[in-house]
């Protein structure tokens, strides 16, 4: 249920679907490598589309993609490869899905190096969210100098369809950075996490 009496984001809306995002997820700091690899998928996906249009659709790249289970998506064939390009439920993105099978296999050598992904990717914060103070969304960046880097070093690893403005939106998602608007019910909830 929406309440009205929060103050919220501006983007988000009045949308069900999207407040209940906003509210309960977005920049809720994430450490479980299954949902980091989850937000990577989706973000991939996004890249050119509206943030709705993904959580729409997420229910179908939940079944599409095994759960988002990196270990069978990593061992995806080309039979799987064609099933997906033919799935109306998703995003039939030839290159996107490709990407996705390819991260996945990338998600899995960083665990090796590093005993998991979110030890790797949360060293680029010192483990604990950056907290910014931004008073409107048109102070929001799209990307930043940390964001810049750690596309730049997952490309090194392997991972494909991940540019800086896309891995600032998965910063975002999963909490690396607290982008909430102060004025924001939720700026000060996950602050003080």
């Amino acid at each position: 249920m929406i309440l009205t009496d929060k103050k919220r984001c501006t983007w988000c809306g009045n949308d069900p679907l999207y407040v209940a995002y906003h509210d309960e997820e977005w920049g809720v700091p994430v450490y479980d490598d299954e949902r980091l690899f989850e937000f990577l998928i989706l973000e991939t996906f996004q890249a050119g589309l509206s943030w709705i249009t993904i959580l729409r659709k997420r229910e179908n790249f939940r079944k599409a993609f095994d759960n988002f289970d990196y270990k069978k998506i990593a061992k995806y064939n080309e039979k799987k490869f064609q099933s997906l390009l033919e799935d109306a439920g998703i995003i039939r993105n030839k290159l996107k899905i490709k990407a996705t099978i390819t991260n996945a296999q990338a998600f899995m050598k960083v665990q090796e190096e590093y005993g998991s992904f979110a030890t790797y990717i949360w060293q680029f914060t010192d483990g604990k969210p950056i907290q910014n103070a931004f008073k409107t969304m048109k102070e929001v960046p799209a990307t930043t100098e940390l964001s810049d880097k750690l596309s730049k070093d997952l490309k090194k690893k392997g991972f494909k369809f991940i540019g800086s403005t896309t891995i600032y939106a998965h910063m975002q998602a999963t909490g690396m950075v607290n982008d909430h608007t102060t004025d924001c019910f939720r700026y000060d909830e996950l602050k003080n996490l």
